[in-house]
């Protein structure tokens, strides 16, 4: 299983800050992403801005990361600080 996060305003859009899903249907982070879009015509918008960030396991990461069953991934939109 993978442990999905969604942070910020994200998960304010997207109405739910976690999920948990099956592994084996989520090889990399661009086909979990494709597999979330699918599942509501709403978050396709929403999760292919070109801005989303993605980290593996508290690590940011790119879409190409490999994901096994115990990891966790979280998407949010880019930090700026001040």
């Amino acid at each position: 299983m993978i442990k999905v996060l969604f942070f910020a305003q994200l998960r304010d859009q997207l109405g739910v800050s976690e999920l948990t899903l099956n592994s084996d249907q989520n090889p990399n982070v661009q086909v979990l992403l494709e597999n979330l879009k699918a599942q509501n015509t709403g978050w396709d918008k929403l999760l292919s801005k070109g801005t989303l960030m993605v980290a593996v396991n508290q690590t940011i990461s790119n879409k190409n990361a490999t994901l096994v069953s115990g990891d966790e991934v979280a998407f949010f939109p880019p930090v700026t600080g001040g």
